[in-house]
C-alpha cells in the first residue's frame, strides 16, 4: 500500500487518529528498528574514515537531518553566487532525485539562476568530483542535499533546520521524518534555521537552544525564504502584482504548506491549493487536469506555482489564468557574515 505525502504527514505526526492510521504507526515502527540500526552502523564506518575520499579542491556541503523541503535549493544558490562572486570556478553535485532526462527539478532551477555554474548529478558523487575537475576546471564544489552523503570527504557541512518543522515528529524514517539523530549535528561546521518568519520569536529560541544543547559551539544563522519576483518565460513582475488578487495555486515541493504561508504572506486571496508529491514528474494529463482545474477559478484569477514546479511545466498560462513561478530566494536576517566568512574559509579565500 502507498502512502501520499498528505496522508504520510497525519499518520506520522499523529493527526490521523483512524484505526488504519494506528495501524500503520504500529507498523512504522517495526520498520523503524532496521533503519536505526543501518544509520548508526554506517555512521560509525564514516567516523572512523572508512570508504571516504577527498576530491582534491574545497567541498562544502548543504544538506539537512530531515526529510523534505527545508531550503536547500535556495541556499545552494547563496553559497555557489557568492563564490561566483569571488571569481572561483564553482560545480554543484547532487545525486539528482526525481530525475527525468538526466536533470531533475532543482537542476533546471540552478540551471535558470545561476547558468555560469556546471550541475552534475547522479548517485556516486565520488565519480562526480572527479569528473567536475576534469570537465570543468572546478576550484570548489558545492554538493546539493550532501549531510548523509558522507563518501566525499568535506571542508564544511552546512545543516539546515526548517523552523516551522525541525524536527520533522521527531522520529526516524520511517516512523517520522528524520534521516538521522539529532546528535548527527555535531558534524555540523554551521546551523542555519530558514523560514524564522513563519514562526514565533519563542520557536526560534527553542530550536537554537535545542541546538546548542547538542552542539555549544556551532555557530548558527537565522534566515527567511524572501519571494523575489514572479517569472514566467521571459516575464518577469514584482510580486506585489499578486497582492489582493484571487490565487488557485499548486506545488510538488518537500513542504508544501510552507509554499502556501508564502502566498498568503503576499496579501493573495488563495482560492484553491493543489499538492503534489516531492519531485512530481508532470505528465500530459496532469496538464490537462490543471486546466480544466484553473477553469474553475474566477476570470480574474492568476495560477501560481514555485519555480521548481515551473521549469517542469514551462506554461505561461492555464485555461487562460495566467500561470506565475513564484522565485525566492535566502536571506538571512542574524549570522550573514558568520556564514559568508565560514563558506569562504572553507574556499581557501579566507584563513581566519
Amino acid at each position: 500500500m502507498s502512502l501520499s505525502p498528505e496522508r504520510w504527514r497525519a499518520v506520522v505526526r499523529g493527526t490521523a487518529r483512524d484505526p488504519a492510521a494506528f495501524l500503520l504507526r504500529r507498523g512504522l515502527w517495526l520498520a523503524w528498528l532496521p533503519y536505526a540500526v543501518g544509520v548508526w552502523w554506517r555512521n560509525r564506518r564514516f567516523d572512523k574514515g572508512r570508504n571516504v575520499h577527498r576530491a582534491g579542491i574545497p567541498v562544502i556541503s548543504v544538506g539537512n537531518l530531515t526529510v523534505g523541503g527545508t531550503g536547500k535549493t535556495p541556499c545552494v544558490e547563496y553559497v555557489a553566487r557568492l563564490l561566483r562572486e569571488r571569481d572561483l570556478r564553482v560545480a554543484v553535485l547532487s545525486r539528482g532525485y526525481g530525475a527525468e532526462l538526466g536533470r531533475n527539478d532543482e537542476a533546471m532551477v540552478l540551471e535558470e539562476n545561476l547558468p555560469d555554474v556546471p550541475h552534475y548529478q547522479g548517485r556516486d558523487r565520488v565519480a562526480l568530483a572527479r569528473t567536475a575537475v576534469e570537465e570543468s576546471e572546478s576550484e570548489v564544489m558545492v554538493l546539493d542535499d550532501g549531510f548523509q552523503h558522507r563518501r566525499l570527504a568535506r571542508d564544511l557541512d552546512i545543516v539546515l533546520i526548517d523552523a516551522t518543522d525541525p524536527w520533522a515528529s521527531g522520529y526516524l524514517l520511517p516512523r517520522g521524518g528524520l534521516r538521522e539523530p539529532r546528535t548527527g549535528l555535531r558534524r555540523a561546521g554551521f546551523v542555519v534555521l530558514t523560514r524564522c518568519d513563519a514562526v514565533s520569536e519563542d520557536a526560534v529560541g527553542r530550536i537554537v537552544s535545542e541546538v546548542r544543547r547538542i552542539v555549544p559551539a556551532v555557530p548558527i544563522g537565522k534566515t527567511i525564504h524572501a519571494p523575489l519576483e514572479l517569472t514566467s518565460g521571459e516575464r518577469q513582475e514584482p510580486v506585489d502584482a499578486l497582492k489582493g488578487r484571487p490565487i488557485g495555486a499548486f506545488c510538488g515541493i518537500g513542504n508544501p504548506n510552507a509554499f502556501r504561508q508564502t502566498l498568503t504572506a503576499l496579501g493573495t486571496n488563495v482560492r484553491d491549493f493543489r499538492e503534489y508529491p516531492d519531485h512530481h514528474a508532470y505528465r500530459r494529463e496532469d496538464v490537462d487536469d490543471l486546466r480544466r482545474w484553473a477553469a474553475t477559478l474566477p476570470d480574474d484569477a492568476v495560477v501560481a506555482t514555485t519555480q521548481k514546479d515551473w521549469v517542469k511545466l514551462r506554461l505561461t498560462e492555464l485555461a487562460g489564468r495566467p500561470l506565475w513561478a513564484v522565485r525566492v530566494g535566502l536571506r538571512f536576517i542574524e549570522g550573514r557574515d558568520l556564514f559568508d566568512k565560514a563558506v569562504l574559509k572553507a574556499s581557501g579565500l579566507e584563513q581566519n
